[in-house]
């Protein structure tokens, strides 16, 4: 999906932002960093918290699920980790880059 001049990836229930840059720019590494705090890939409703704050996740559990533009989109914890607290509710609308949940 783009936006502007970043594009949005998804894949398998991560999501990665690519930006555009300037030929001219230097080359340096830049990523989101979803190993601490999980963010929605774009505007969607928050259909289902699968997780509790204290609970242990493995890599690839999904902790929440999310729907925009009638497709679900999971939200999957990126590694083996503690949930240090939840930032969402069922229901609720969020918008791109809101963070949805801080592990640990």
């Amino acid at each position: 999906m783009a936006d502007g001049p970043r594009t949005w990836v998804f894949i398998d229930g991560r999501t990665f932002i690519v930006a555009d840059r300037e030929p001219e720019a230097r080359h340096t590494s830049s990523q989101t960093d979803d190993l601490v705090a999980l963010s929605a890939p774009m505007p969607a409703t928050v259909i289902a918290v699968e997780a509790v704050p204290g609970q242990e996740v493995q890599a690839g559990d999904t902790v929440i699920m999310l729907e925009a533009m009638k497709m679900e989109l999971p939200i999957k914890a990126p590694r083996t980790a503690r949930v240090k607290a939840i930032h969402c509710r069922e229901g609720e609308l969020v918008q791109a880059g809101t963070p949805l949940l801080e592990l640990e």
